[in-house]
C-alpha cells in the first residue's frame, strides 16, 4: 500500500472489503433474491411507449411528486406521514446514517443481518453493534437485544422484517418492546413486504422513532433500484437534507410509475413465488441432510452437512445453478446455502443439483 492511499483513506474504510457481485453469465442465477419473472409482452410495449415522452436533456424532479403519489396510493402510506425516495435501499441506508452520524454514535442491528447496515456504519464513521439471534431458530434474544439497547445507547436500530438472510419474522410483540426501549430511530427494513402478511408500515405514528424502509426491487423492478423511507414528516425533513440532488432518474421515475399502475402483475408473479417458495420448502425438507428453515421472503436458508456448503456450492455451479455461500460470513451461518425462489423449472433444476451433489 501507498504512503499516499495510507495516509489519505480513514483505516476503517482499508479494512473493509469492497461488496462482491459474482460473475452469473451462463447460470441460473438464483443468488440475489430478484424477482424471476419479466413483464408480459404487451405490457413492455406499453412502457416503452410511455417512456417516449420522457424528456432525458432534462433533469428529473428532485422530489420525485407524481412517483411518490402513486406509491401512497399503491401501498397505502399514511397520508400524515412523510415520504422520502432513495437510489434503492442502500441509499437510505446511508442518509439515516449520515443525519445522525456524530463521534461516539452506534448503529445497533441483528446478526446474522443485512450486511449493508454494518458496511454503512463504517462509512458513516459510526460504530455497528450486532446482537447475535438465537442459533437454534434465529429468534430474537429479546434479553441480550434489551440489555444491548440499554449498554450501547445506539442512535439507529435496524430491523429487517422479514429478516435477511435468515428468512424469518420476528415476534411482533417483541420487536414493539424494541421500539419502546431504543433511544434513537428505530428503522424496519421491510424489503421482502411482498411475500409475508405482516407490516408496522399501517403503525407509522404510533412511535415517534419510527420509521419503516421499503424497496421495490423484490416485486420485479431490481432494476430500476428505487428505495422508499416512510415516517414522521419532522424525522423525514432533516433525513431528506443528506439526499444529493436529482437522486432517481427520470427513467427509474416514468418506469416505476407505470408498473406500480400495473401492480396487479406484479402481484400475480409474488403469488406464483410463494406457492414455489412452499414447494421448494416441502421438497427441500424431504432431503437427507438438508436442513431448511421457514421463509417469509423470497428465499430459503438451508443448512448443509457439516464442511460440506462449499462443496455443494461448487458442485451447484458446475451444473450450471447459482447460489448464495453463507458459510464462512458469519458464525450462526456455518454450513449455511441460501437460495433465491425462481421459476418453477429452475428450482425443479437447483433440486435436481442439489440431490446429486457428491
Amino acid at each position: 500500500m501507498s504512503n499516499l492511499t495510507e495516509h489519505l483513506i480513514r483505516p476503517e474504510i482499508r479494512n473493509l472489503d469492497a461488496y462482491q457481485v459474482p460473475d452469473a453469465a451462463g447460470l441460473i442465477k438464483l443468488d440475489a433474491m430478484e424477482n424471476p419473472y419479466t413483464w408480459p409482452e404487451e405490457l413492455r410495449r406499453e412502457w416503452l411507449e410511455a417512456l417516449q415522452v420522457v424528456h432525458l436533456n432534462r433533469y428529473p424532479d428532485p422530489q420525485g411528486n407524481e412517483l411518490r403519489a402513486v406509491l401512497r396510493a399503491s401501498m397505502g402510506i399514511p397520508d400524515a406521514m412523510g415520504l422520502l425516495l432513495g437510489n434503492g435501499s442502500d441509499e437510505l441506508i446511508q442518509m439515516l446514517a449520515l443525519a445522525v452520524a456524530q463521534p461516539g454514535r452506534k448503529i445497533l442491528s441483528l446478526d446474522p443481518g443485512f450486511v449493508m447496515y454494518r458496511m454503512i456504519a463504517r462509512f458513516a464513521g459510526m460504530a455497528y453493534v450486532g446482537v447475535p439471534l438465537r442459533a437454534e431458530d434465529f429468534s430474537l434474544d429479546l434479553p441480550a437485544l434489551s440489555a444491548a439497547l440499554e449498554r450501547e445507547q445506539p442512535a439507529i436500530v435496524f430491523i429487517a422484517y422479514p429478516n435477511n438472510p435468515t428468512g424469518n419474522l420476528f415476534d411482533a410483540d417483541a420487536v414493539v418492546r424494541i421500539i419502546e426501549a431504543a433511544p434513537g430511530l428505530v428503522v424496519f427494513d421491510e424489503a421482502y413486504a411482498p411475500f409475508t402478511d405482516r407490516s408496522f408500515l399501517p403503525r407509522l405514528g404510533d412511535w415517534s422513532n419510527l420509521v419503516v424502509m421499503r424497496t421495490l426491487s423484490k416485486m420485479g423492478l431490481a432494476g430500476l433500484r428505487l428505495g422508499y423511507l416512510a415516517g414522521p414528516n419532522e424525522l423525514l425533513a432533516e433525513i431528506d437534507k443528506t439526499r444529493l440532488p436529482y437522486n432517481i432518474g427520470v427513467l427509474t421515475q416514468a418506469s416505476a410509475a407505470f408498473a406500480l399502475r400495473h401492480r396487479e402483475v406484479l402481484d400475480e408473479q409474488t403469488r406464483r413465488i410463494r406457492g414455489e417458495r412452499s414447494r421448494l420448502f416441502a421438497r427441500l425438507s424431504g432431503l437427507d441432510g438438508v436442513r431448511p428453515y421457514p421463509s417469509e421472503t423470497n428465499f430459503i436458508l438451508l443448512r448443509v452437512p457439516t464442511g460440506r456448503a462449499g462443496e455443494i456450492f461448487e458442485s451447484l455451479k458446475r451444473s450450471g445453478v447459482l447460489v448464495k455461500n453463507l458459510d464462512g460470513t458469519q458464525p450462526l451461518l456455518e454450513d449455511c446455502l441460501r437460495v433465491t425462489v425462481g421459476r418453477a423449472e429452475e428450482n425443479d433444476a437447483f433440486l435436481v443439483a442439489l440431490a446429486s451433489a457428491p
